[in-house]
């Protein structure tokens, strides 16, 4: 490994450590994250002919360039679905639209809330996905609790239920999304075999959480106070309806919207925002011909955009785009081939490891890295619906909850909720991972008992 590499690893992992001691530090994550990004970028620059082979000097920098635009342009097409699901979210938020949802899910137990919505975002995220329906819940979750340390309970909850119900579905997870389009897993295999593994990895670590929350919501009634003084004047039980089915069945639509146009999510998730703008836009419209023009519309689409959380979208271009760097010097190809040789090709550590890493690193470059490392057979653990295509679906996705920046989810709900890396380790990260061993457990005795294959 050359001193450059080692120099680029050591950045990251510097700025990780920043980034995981921000209470203390009381220094902006993003800010850390983005300067990972640029310095392992420089870094790279010092020597980056020994990456390139057979690119000629004067073509280094254009070579170069071409890469990060690539690496760019391919972190955009994830911050534009991020920003434009909160966007969505928020429109729906701010006028009305979950006040419904709310009142089916109300109840004065601490812990009955806890598994509605553990069940809930279980369910949605296997439908929509996991980054959006984190921030669906989150959203849910300000109407009904207003206790903050009872919040980041429930949040914390969302992130390990967002990612196990990613896990099972072909469309619950970019990394799903990756083996499902690429053919290494079907979407009968993968429900079939994993919905088992992911229900459970997600049924421990609420029973755990349970534990922590006591007694009833003792501000329930003023929560419903709250909620019904924040509620829009200007608009009606039936259009908050249609502003939430429109925001979330459109959502719902964005994998349809994909497999027909072929185009990627982020398309489809623009568009979902262009019409529920266009709706509430009508809507307005129609309040101020008959005589509301006084109000200020404060809830409209253009005011709304100033809330987006940026530090967050900042956060997320900074980390992608250090990775990227992480996978363009071969650190993730090596790791991927070290580990497969230490344990001699046992899929069940292998993937187990890779699981434990993608809470770490992004999940994404791990799985692009094993889908070029490991060839597809047509017999054996190697082919379609294999143990380890399978395992690596199921590890990828719940892997990411040990970790709070392991997976979109925990990096959208910390931005939401403001939770540290600190206390979400101290408090969530045990939880998870004995969850994600008991998933792991599970599917071994369902391949080695019920479809008859040894370990």
């Amino acid at each position: 490994m050359s001193t450059i590499t080692i120099a680029i690893i050591s950045a990251f992992v510097l700025g990780y450590f920043f980034i995981a001691i921000e209470s203390i530090t009381k220094i902006n994550k993003a800010a850390i994250a983005l300067l990972m990004f640029v310095v392992c970028w420089t870094i790279y620059m010092i020597a980056p002919s020994s990456y390139l082979p057979g690119v000629a000097p004067d073509q280094i920098a254009i070579t170069v360039s071409d890469i990060i635009e690539k690496h760019l342009g391919s972190t955009s097409t994830t911050l534009f679905f991020l920003m434009g699901a909160m966007t969505i979210v928020e429109i729906v938020d701010q006028n009305g639209g979950f006040d419904w949802v709310r009142r089916v899910m109300k109840t004065k137990s601490k812990k009955s809330l806890l598994w509605k919505i553990a069940f809930m975002t279980f369910i949605l995220s296997a439908i929509l996905d996991n980054l959006t329906t984190s921030i669906v819940m989150i959203m849910i979750l300000r109407k009904l609790v207003k206790e903050r340390k009872d919040r980041i309970i429930y949040a914390s909850l969302v992130i390990i239920a967002a990612n196990s119900g990613g896990a099972f579905s072909p469309i619950g997870d970019v990394t799903t999304i990756m083996l499902w389009n690429k053919g290494l897993i079907t979407a009968a295999g993968v429900i079939s075999e994993i919905f088992i593994p992911s229900v459970i990895s997600m049924v421990i670590p609420a029973a755990i959480l349970s534990t922590q929350l006591k007694g009833e919501l003792v501000n329930e009634k003023d929560a419903q106070q709250n909620t019904t003084s924040a509620l829009p004047a200007e608009f009606n039980d039936v259009q908050r309806k249609v502003i939430f089915f429109v925001g979330v069945g459109g959502l719902m639509f964005v994998p349809v919207f994909k497999s027909i146009t072929h185009l990627p999510p982020f398309i489809g998730i623009l568009l979902v925002l262009g019409t529920l703008w266009t709706v509430t836009e009508l809507f307005y419209r129609n309040l101020h011909k008959h005589g509301n023009k006084n109000e200020t519309f404060e809830k409209r689409v253009n005011n709304l955009l100033r809330r987006i959380d940026m530090s967050t979208i900042l956060f997320f271009l900074g980390i992608l785009m250090a990775v990227a760097c992480l996978e363009e010097v071969g650190v993730l190809t090596a790791l991927g081939q070290g580990l497969n040789s230490t344990f001699n090709g046992n899929h069940y550590m292998v993937t187990g490891i890779i699981g434990v890493l993608s809470s770490i690193v992004d999940n994404v470059p791990l799985v692009a890295g094993c889908m070029g490392m490991y060839p597809v057979q047509a017999v054996g653990d190697m082919a379609v619906d294999g143990i380890f295509w399978q395992l690596l679906a199921y590890c990828a996705g719940v892997g990411g909850s040990m970790l709070i920046i392991g997976s979109a989810a925990g990096v959208v709900v910390m931005g939401l909720e403001k939770i540290t890396f600190g206390w979400y380790m101290k408090h969530v990260s045990l939880i998870a991972l004995l969850g994600y061993l008991a998933g792991i457990f599970s599917y071994w005795v369902i391949r080695t008992f019920i479809f008859a294959t040894p370990l």
